[in-house]
C-alpha cells in the first residue's frame, strides 16, 4: 500500500491494486448555515468543487472515495444544497466512479446518489483499507485494518513564545482499542486496528486536535490508543507524537 498526501485538498491517494483519491467532510452548503446564523460569506460551493476536480484530474485516481458530510444542512436540505447538490455529483461522476460513505449531515442524500455509490455507514473494506465517516461504531468487519475517517476536522494549533499561531489541517493516527469498540477479537486477526483521522476538504471547518483528545466525540476518538497517536500534515510532513506536542502545550 502507498499513500500520497495532497496538501492542496487535504486529500490522500491510496494505491493497492486500486488508486483511490479520498477526500471528507466537503460541507457544501455550509455557507447557508452560516448565515443564518449571522455570518455571512457567498457560497464557496464552486470554488470548492473546482479545487476537488483538478485534484482529481492531477492524480488520476480510479475511484473517489468520499468519506461523509458532502451536505452540511441538518436534518433537511436548505434551498442552496438543493440546487447545488445535484450538479456536483453529477460533475464528479462525470470524471470518476465515486463511493460514498454518508455522514451525520447527510440526511436524504441517499435520494442523490446510485446504489452503486452508497456505501455502508458503519463502514467497509476498499482494496484492503477501511473507510467511514466515523460517527458510528465502525463494523466489525474493519478489524485489524486501517480505518481511514472523516468527521472530527483535525486542525494543528500551535503557538511561539509571542502568541504568534500556526493552524493548519493535520492528519491524526492511532492504534485503536478494539475491544472497547465491540469489535472481534478473533484469533485470526494478527494486525493491528488503526485509524486515521481526515481533515476537512472544506476550507471552512476545523477543530483543534488536542481538543479531540481531550474531549472525544465519537467511538473512535473515545477508543484511540492516545499514547500511540501521531500528527502529519495535510501535505504529509510528518510532526511527531502527540504526547511530544501535549508536552509543549503545558512548558
Amino acid at each position: 500500500m502507498k499513500m500520497e498526501f495532497i496538501g492542496d485538498g487535504p486529500a490522500l491517494v491510496i494505491e493497492g491494486e486500486l488508486r483511490l483519491l479520498v477526500v471528507a467532510d466537503l460541507h457544501f452548503g455550509i455557507e447557508a448555515d452560516l448565515a443564518a446564523h449571522g455570518l455571512h460569506f457567498g457560497s464557496r460551493s464552486t470554488d470548492r468543487l473546482e479545487r476537488l476536480l483538478k485534484i482529481i484530474d492531477s492524480a488520476d485516481p480510479d475511484m473517489l472515495v468520499l468519506l461523509g458530510d458532502i451536505k452540511h444542512s441538518i436534518p433537511s436540505l436548505t434551498r442552496q444544497e438543493y440546487t447545488e447538490l445535484p450538479l456536483i455529483l453529477n460533475a464528479l461522476r462525470s470524471r470518476i466512479p465515486l463511493k460514498v460513505f454518508p455522514g451525520n449531515h447527510d440526511i436524504g442524500i441517499e435520494s442523490y446518489l446510485r446504489d452503486t455509490e452508497l456505501q455502508p455507514k458503519e463502514g467497509a473494506i476498499l482494496d484492503g483499507i477501511g473507510y467511514l465517516h466515523g460517527h458510528m461504531y465502525p463494523s466489525p468487519k474493519l478489524a485489524g485494518h486501517l480505518m481511514v475517517t472523516g468527521h472530527h476536522h483535525p486542525l494543528l494549533l500551535l503557538k511561539d513564545e509571542v502568541g504568534c499561531a500556526l493552524q493548519t489541517p493535520a492528519y491524526l493516527r492511532a492504534g485503536l482499542n478494539t475491544e472497547a469498540l465491540r469489535m472481534s477479537a478473533s484469533p485470526e486477526i494478527t494486525s493491528p486496528t488503526r485509524v486515521l483521522f481526515m481533515p476537512s476538504f472544506n476550507e471552512i471547518a476545523g477543530y483543534d486536535l488536542l481538543r479531540i483528545v481531550k474531549n472525544p466525540f465519537s467511538p473512535l476518538s473515545r477508543c484511540m490508543k492516545k499514547e500511540e497517536a501521531e500528527i502529519i500534515l495535510a501535505d504529509g510532513t510528518y510532526i511527531g507524537s502527540l504526547s511530544s506536542l501535549q508536552s509543549d502545550e503545558t512548558d
